[in-house]
């Protein structure tokens, strides 16, 4: 705390002390959607950019003052005010390159370039996407991360529901997880991470497929993904929704926000409920009961035009029980005893400051976080904790037509199991500080992107993670995107598996034990055209990964798990393809991903188990009217190898949407997922063994089958 109010007593000394004031609203001028980070500048000096709603307040010495209004894929805007007290101006920018897709600030690049003409591949889910999914799930995104083609949401727990995020056919401890741009679920501490993440609270989520780790850190091997939190805008934000499922889930989220020119905040809290559902009836919850609160408040502070500071907190609360049907309903007897219940709790204090000197910016940013997990079974019960720290200091610097950005940082994770001393998994921890530096340089057409981290860790010394990627446009209809990236994945029996290991069952880290080493390539052509009010986006992209020293977890015939290196690579490879078709009020989308992902150290039957080599979807969406909206989905998931090397069947899965808006403010929505309801339960029993000691198989397909839900939002 005392780091924070220096910073703002700092802040306030530079503080401007003129006394006119100006707000500047900054449009596109054919959408006029509000467009954010605009840059509004005055004799080459900085003086302030546009929040969410577009609006940014500067202040400005009396008497006539030259601005320069810039913003990237736009023409800049040179004008003449008179500053008299306070003013409105309203801008509109028209853009430079007329792109099919809406221009997005890309925080996960660090810089302002647009997803059209980054060399890094970013796929953004705006705040759009973000209100339709709070609509249609509202409890958590895995449903949202789930449709984007590259992208698989595993079940690795039929009993907890517990699940993992996994990309281009590489396991979820490969995919890093972060919120505004710091790890928050790695570890431990992902346990339940996206289940419990609702999308009200979120303005958009960017996920970068394939290695991203030079700015971020080195476990972001198979790609990372960022949700990018709300910020509060000059408008009173007031947006609450209540839903109810089919399947006995109930959802009430809230969020709200403010600023002014000095202070501001936002707000959400959300509850969910769920009733335990046994869909096969076969005596086991296909869904758990559980109850989770997510509470996340920001204030904000603006001392001056150039700062911003913020301070905040999130927590989520998390209590859910699975197993057999009869002791969930309290009614066990010696042959009915079978129950998993897990208590999670997550606290995490946040912080950052964003400084602008002229066109300069500096960020200092960071977060503590504190991870409970308690578990209790039949047969046992263990505690462990885990307490996360990051912190950042980073500058982005525009160089005439180039960009650099660079920093440093310190992230850190400490474990230790609390309850039984017995574990033979009792504590361990990491220590990790790294440089990164990144340049971006535009060459006419061409944008060359270079960057390289030194990371220095505590037991596994140092990693160096060069990086290169470009990109070219030909024409306004032809472009390519090609680079390479390396990363790191240090020993953690703790990340993310197919399967849920208990703690109980895992064997301390090896001392002789070799980190992972990945490289990974990139290349991709894009196809954008435009007749009328009919526009046609394709992408086609090629990927592939190799990890050296991959850890492999091993499980003996007692039930414990080991870590050991094996003796060849992973290879994972592939293509993905993206088509969106715009037709007045239509939007068509068809994304297919082909994936081979081996383990070319086996012999035979190397193909990684649960990993669709086939995957489709198409959506078709129409906005009949104001108050009308309705969409539909259909996609393919291929046969998957089990990990006895049989294959399952491929499957289709549908899914259908209806909106109706009353007014400006009100909306009701109508979902159904899994329309045919296709259930794994339907080829093969989830278990073996008795219904008082169910081994449980891998999940390959939904066990929750149809599901339909109903939601009422009401947004001021």
């Amino acid at each position: 705390m005392k780091f924070i109010l220096t910073i703002l007593m700092l802040c306030a000394a530079i503080t401007s002390q003129a006394q006119d004031k100006l707000k500047i609203k900054v449009s596109d001028a054919k959408t006029h959607a509000p467009l954010e980070l605009v840059i509004i500048s005055s004799n080459n000096n900085w003086l302030g950019s546009t929040d969410d709603n577009g609006v940014a307040t500067v202040t400005l010495p009396p008497g006539p003052n030259k601005l320069h209004i810039s913003f990237t894929g736009y023409e800049g805007i040179d004008t003449t005010v008179q500053a008299n007290g306070l003013g409105e101006l309203s801008v509109f920018l028209k853009s430079t390159d007329n792109d099919l897709e809406e221009v997005t600030v890309l925080a996960s690049t660090r810089n302002n370039e647009s997803i059209e003409n980054s060399p890094s591949k970013v796929e953004v889910l705006g705040l759009e996407e973000m209100n339709e999914e709070a609509a249609v799930k509202p409890g958590n995104i895995g449903s949202i991360l789930g449709d984007v083609s590259g992208v698989q949401v595993q079940q690795s727990s039929a009993t907890s529901g517990n699940s993992n995020v996994r990309i281009q056919g590489l396991g979820g401890k490969y995919t890093q997880i972060l919120r505004d741009g710091m790890p928050l679920y790695d570890g431990f501490s992902g346990g339940f991470g996206i289940m419990t993440i609702p999308p009200l609270d979120l303005k958009q989520i960017e996920l970068i497929k394939g290695s991203a780790s030079t700015l971020y850190g080195g476990g972001a091997i198979g790609g990372l993904i960022n949700l990018i939190s709300k910020r509060p805008a000059f408008k009173q934000e007031l947006d609450a929704l209540v839903n109810y499922t089919s399947l006995k889930e109930g959802n009430v989220n809230v969020y709200a926000a403010r600023r002014n020119d000095k202070i501001g905040y936002n707000i959400f809290a959300g509850y969910t409920n769920q009733q335990a559902v046994d869909v096969n009836k076969d005596g086991l919850s296909d869904v758990p009961e559980f109850n989770t609160f997510v509470v996340h408040p920001r204030i904000f502070f603006y001392p001056s035009t150039h700062t911003i500071i913020s301070v905040g907190y999130n927590g989520s609360f998390d209590d859910r029980k699975g197993g057999d049907m009869q002791v969930l309903q309290n009614k066990q007897d010696n042959i009915h005893q079978y129950f998993e219940a897990n208590q999670t709790q997550r606290h995490t204090e946040e912080y950052f400051v964003e400084q602008y000197f002229d066109s300069v910016k500096l960020t200092v940013k960071g977060n503590l976080s504190n991870f409970n997990r308690d578990v209790q079974t039949n047969t046992y019960s263990v505690n462990g904790r885990q307490l996360s720290f990051y912190n950042e200091a980073s500058v982005f610097v525009p160089v005439r037509k180039n960009d650099f950005v660079g920093g440093v940082n310190v992230t850190g994770d400490n474990y230790k199991t609390s309850l039984p001393d017995t574990a033979h998994l009792q504590s361990f921890n990491n220590t990790t500080v790294g440089a990164f530096g990144q340049f971006d340089a535009h060459i006419k057409k061409t944008t060359i992107e270079t960057g390289i981290r030194f990371d220095v860790h505590n037991r596994y010394g140092l990693f160096v993670l060069p990086r290169i990627a470009l990109f070219h446009r030909f024409s306004e209809v032809w472009a390519v995107r090609g680079g390479f990236g390396m990363g790191y994945k240090t020993p953690n029996p703790l990340v993310p598996q197919n399967i849920d290991y208990s703690v109980l069952q895992l064997e301390p880290i090896p001392a002789d034990i070799k980190p992972e080493i990945s490289y990974g390539y990139n290349a991709e052509v894009n196809f954008k055209k435009k007749w009328g009010k009919t526009s046609l986006f394709i992408n086609q992209a090629f990927f592939l990964t190799d990890i050296y020293q991959p850890i492999l977890f091993n499980q003996a015939t007692d039930g414990m798990v080991t870590m050991a290196n094996a003796t060849g690579p992973i290879v994972s490879r592939g293509f993905d393809t993206y088509a969106k078709l715009d037709i007045d009020e239509w939007e068509l989308y068809f994304g297919y991903t082909f994936t081979d992902a081996r383990y070319t150290y086996l012999p035979v039957n190397n193909f990684i188990p649960l990993t669709p080599k086939n995957r489709g979807a198409c959506i078709v969406a129409k906005q009949f009217s104001k108050k009308i909206r309705a969409g539909i989905e259909g996609s393919y998931v291929g046969a998957q190898y089990r990990y006895d090397a049989t294959m399952t069947p491929g499957y289709f899965f549908m899914a259908a949407m209806l909106q109706y808006n009353i007014g400006e403010h009100i909306s009701i929505v109508l979902n159904a997922e899994n329309l045919l309801d296709y259930r794994m339960s339907r080829v093969e029993s989830l278990y073996t063994g008795s219904i008082s000691n169910p081994q449980f198989k891998p999940l390959w397909a939904p066990i929750d089958g149809r599901v339909i839900n109903l939601s009422l939002r009401w947004k001021l």
